[in-house]
């Protein structure tokens, strides 16, 4: 149940983003599935609500207000511009009964391809600025750092796309590393790719019995051919596979973790780029007063945020209450502009905070 107390809450951070410049967006709370699953496959039937109309097709009650936005941008015609919105967002909670399955989000979105750091530090700084009477506490990340990083790797194409595809799953991506830079496979892996170079897919495939699942025989043959291919090809050469795991465990205030990037760009030139973005976001924070010798960096952080993320990323969190959410969380998503602009992206970055979490807070 939201409170009247929280939806005041509420009121109060957008006439603060309003005063910022931001035109008020409204989205319904039914919004068509096809959009998030095509984005998100079916694991975000795990954290929304469904259903189906005999008419519009599959719905779901709104797990999110920056997809609708960008559909609305992107069809007026994509001129720069700020919006703001205050709502319920709906999750489902499977694992943990105690979070809440309806939760008030107020939100701030800038779409404008000028100047991307000044809006990286935009909307930070107007984020910071709503939150400060809590004293939130900042972290910052850059997913276009190991993004940047993952396509200018030595290795097939293949072998780069799925890298990239699991850069929001960190379990997934560190097992595709090692596996990539030459780890001897699990047992299991490693009787079946011997069976490989003795066997047709298609023979493994016949001794295997009766089919389970959804996957034809022809599919499962062509996935064991395909682990075959995979399996013969180079492992990432080591300095490479350095550099992505000096990534991963970087965790350093800003302004310090500008030049051992660079330094890992010269041996991997595909970093240059996000890392002269990085150095001129910094540049950004500093003229709006923020000091990057005292923001928390870590080009990993925000992995666990949403996957549309590709770039810059941020979170406030309560002091002292390691146990709340972040009270707001944010970051650049170029790409799913492209993809909901039918292939036309502009430069966009927002984010969003949780009124609800303030109440429990000094």
């Amino acid at each position: 149940m939201i409170s009247t107390a929280d939806r005041a809450r509420a009121a109060d951070i957008l006439a603060h983003f309003r005063d910022a410049g931001a035109q008020m967006f409204e989205a319904d709370v039914l919004q068509p599935a096809g959009a998030l699953l095509d984005l998100y496959g079916e694991d975000i039937r795990a954290r929304a609500f469904t259903t189906t109309d005999p008419i519009a097709g599959e719905m779901m009650l709104r797990p999110d207000f920056t997809v609708p936005i960008v559909q609305r941008h992107m069809a007026s015609g994509a001129a720069p511009a700020r919006y703001c919105y205050a709502g319920e967002i709906f999750r489902r909670q499977e694992t943990d009964e105690g979070r809440p399955r309806e939760y008030l989000q107020v939100g701030f979105e800038l779409f404008d391809g000028g100047d991307p750091a000044a809006a990286d530090a935009e909307v930070f700084a107007l984020i910071a600025d709503v939150l400060a009477p809590w004293s939130a506490v900042p972290a910052t990340g850059d997913l276009g750092l190991l993004i940047a990083a993952v396509e200018g790797l030595g290795t097939s194409p293949e072998r780069r796309a799925a890298l990239r595809r699991h850069i929001w799953r960190p379990a997934r991506f560190r097992r595709l590393m090692d596996r990539y830079s030459g780890a001897a496979p699990a047992p299991a892996r490693a009787a079946l790719l011997d069976r490989l170079t003795a066997e047709t897919p298609e023979a493994i495939v016949a001794e295997a019995g009766q089919a389970v699942g959804q996957r034809s025989v022809t599919e499962v043959a062509a996935r064991l051919a395909h682990l075959a291919q995979d399996a013969a090809q180079p492992p990432i050469h080591a300095t490479e596979a350095q550099i992505i795991n000096a990534l991963l465990s970087l965790d350093a205030p800003l302004a310090e973790a500008i030049d051992p990037i660079r330094d890992m760009a010269a041996d991997l030139p595909s970093l240059a780029p996000a890392a002269n973005a990085l150095a001129a976001r910094a540049d950004a924070l500093a003229r709006r007063g923020i000091d990057p010798a005292k923001l928390p960096f870590a080009p990993a952080r925000g992995r666990s945020l949403m996957e549309y993320y590709d770039g810059f990323t941020f979170t406030f969190s309560a002091p002292n209450r390691p146990d709340l959410p972040p009270l707001a969380t944010g970051g650049r998503y170029d790409a799913l502009t492209a993809i909901l602009g039918g292939g036309t992206g502009v430069p966009a970055v927002g984010g969003v905070v949780r009124p609800g979490l303030l109440k429990v807070l000094p």
